[in-house]
């Protein structure tokens, strides 16, 4: 390991993705801006890190990422040590339903755009200024194989995930010479709270998700971005696709007549 970020800002912390990031880096030492709508729990997973990492700063940031206004407001407030941020993970993000495109609630679909799309450049756009200022810094975000490979049912999700990777892409090239860099992360089938959230609680259709084989784990990403973060700062890692063994990308549908 040869770097490792001073201040790490956190979006979504407490989902499973954002809490096993938490972690990580509290365990290398950073201190930790965690962004989430919900105080009480985002108050349980900083109670839960500080009780091993006691000399570290964790800074809470509540606001809901479908908010511009919120988000701005949320960042304003913070101190000015914790908005000089060392790497911005955008983690905050999901899916919500799995009906075709002409069936899907048009709230969910505008939900999902507000949160993967508007609070990611909301987000980014704060904290970049302070990165090319300094010539420093790193901005991973999470995005999901859905932005490559599209599937029944995920027509805006898929989409957005595609905007994700495209966004990474070309935030890097307009980065040249500033020594910012930018990783888009690339999860495939990961056992987390994803799917109970995108069927609204229904834990039947989220466990079949799940069901008979061998998923990777919240932890198994974090492996991943810290891996990225903490390479040395000459180094950029542009995209990293991962997904489970039992999991494929290839063959497509074709309808078959009787």
């Amino acid at each position: 390991m040869s770097y490792t970020p001073k201040t790490v800002l956190i979006t979504g912390a407490t989902s499973d993705f954002g809490a096993a990031f938490a972690q990580r880096f509290a365990g290398l030492g950073a201190n930790l801006v965690l962004s989430a709508r919900n105080a009480e729990k985002l108050d349980t997973i900083i109670t839960d890190i500080k009780a091993n990492h006691t000399d570290i700063t964790i800074t809470p940031m509540i606001c809901d990422m479908s908010s511009s206004d919120e988000i701005c407001a949320a960042f304003a407030d913070l101190d000015s040590d914790a908005q000089n941020i060392d790497l911005l993970i955008n983690n905050a993000g999901g899916a919500l339903g799995l009906d075709p495109f002409h069936k899907a609630d048009i709230n969910d679909l505008e939900a999902m755009i507000s949160v993967n799309n508007t609070g990611l450049i909301t987000i980014t756009r704060l904290v970049i200024k302070g990165m090319v200022r300094r010539k420093a810094g790193h901005i991973i975000n999470i995005g999901s194989v859905a932005g490559n490979y599209p599937y029944g049912g995920g027509h805006v999700y898929c989409a957005s995930k595609a905007f994700t990777k495209q966004f990474s892409l070309a935030l890097r090239s307009d980065l040249v010479g500033t020594k910012v860099r930018v990783t888009n992360i690339e999860p495939g089938l990961v056992k987390t709270g994803f799917s109970l959230s995108r069927f609204k609680g229904d834990k039947e259709k989220a466990d079949a998700v799940y069901a008979n084989t061998e998923n990777i784990t919240a932890d198994d990403i974090a492996e991943s971005v810290v891996w990225a973060a903490t390479l040395p700062p000459r180094m950029n890692v542009n995209r990293i696709e991962i997904m489970p063994t039992t999991q494929y990308f290839g063959g497509l549908p074709v309808e078959r007549f009787d």
